[in-house]
């Protein structure tokens, strides 16, 4: 079985052995990234945390930059294709932009 992207171009089963989760991290990503959702989603444990840490502690003014960064990634994550994000993404574990 051929799997297609949304460009047309084939990607062979071996190449999208898993299955991307790039919708989920980019939507989380807009919308509640400021707490590190999106990168808990990807696997990305220490990146969440520090996202998470650094907007509670420092009582909301973190958040901002944290925010921007958040909106940034999530941008980046729904203008790839599948096979882009898992390759950056979930293969090489890519952990920031």
């Amino acid at each position: 079985m051929e799997i297609v992207d949304e460009n047309g171009n084939t990607i062979h089963q071996h190449e999208y052995n898993q299955e991307s989760k790039r919708v989920a991290a980019g939507i989380l990503g807009i919308l509640l990234g400021v707490f590190g959702v999106h990168k808990f989603v990807l696997g990305y444990t220490k990146e969440g945390l520090t996202m998470l840490l650094v907007s509670v502690l420092t009582c909301g003014i973190g958040a901002i930059p944290m925010k921007f960064i958040a909106i940034i990634e999530g941008i980046i994550y729904l203008t790839k294709s599948d096979k882009e994000f898992i390759h950056t993404y979930q293969t090489n574990h890519k952990g920031w932009f």
